[in-house]
């Protein structure tokens, strides 16, 4: 049996997510039904990064039955796992965005200025980039919407910057959600999530498999 380890930004109490955190109640709940539907024998643990961080949780990296599926992208850099780079990578938010500038004639957000408000999520497999529906987030906060409609330029656009973006930071299997916003007719890159964020919530119920599901699939293989 292996152990399914799933690490969240929130605080936890013997596995609960604490009810001040609805988001990451839904994120962890969609990501532990899709191990459970793929595989009922997984053992799921629901952590939070801040255990990590206090170093109170037993880690090792030698276990090679425990997968580690962590919902944030604040981690210690002490911390191993397959995706460290990755995550590394994406939180390095300025260097992101500088590396966009640099290659792409795109501007970015700086600072609180431009933010994102759009998100495209792109589901990496073995095999291929699968660009699912952007997400758009209501006027409330966390009430995220899928599909935003938007001309299918913009469209192409974004899936070309996605693949060289991914490309530049050697990126594995996972899903990855790529924020933006729209000024005008321009793209407004923001950043570069290692799995699916918040906004990945609007997906269930609404596509199936859900991107919580895409994500255990290409991080277990079970594709």
């Amino acid at each position: 049996m292996s152990k399914v380890i799933i690490i969240v930004n929130a605080q936890v109490n013997k596995g609960k997510i604490s009810a001040n955190a609805p988001v990451a109640q839904k994120m962890a709940l969609a990501l532990s039904k899709s191990i459970t539907e793929s595989n009922s024998c997984h053992k799921i643990e629901i952590v939070s990064g801040a255990d990590l961080w206090s170093k109170s949780l037993p880690i090792s990296d030698s276990d090679e039955d425990t997968i580690y599926c962590p919902l944030t992208i604040k981690l210690p850099d002490w911390f191993h796992f397959p995706a460290q780079h990755i995550y590394y990578a994406c939180r390095d938010v300025e260097k992101r965005r500088k590396w966009v500038q640099q290659h792409f004639n795109h501007k970015t957000s700086k600072d609180n200025l431009w933010l994102g408000d759009l998100w495209l999520p792109i589901i990496f497999t073995p095999e291929k980039l699968i660009y699912s529906d952007i997400i758009g987030e209501g006027i409330l906060p966390n009430d995220y919407q899928q599909p935003q409609n938007l001309p299918s330029e913009i469209y192409t656009d974004l899936q070309t910057l996605a693949k060289e973006l991914l490309n530049s930071i050697q990126a594995i299997p996972s899903v990855y959600l790529l924020q933006f916003r729209m000024l005008d007719d321009n793209i407004i890159f923001d950043r570069l999530w290692p799995f699916p964020a918040s906004s990945a919530i609007a997906s269930i119920n609404v596509h199936k498999p859900d991107l919580f599901a895409h994500h255990w699939h290409c991080l277990s293989g079970s594709f």
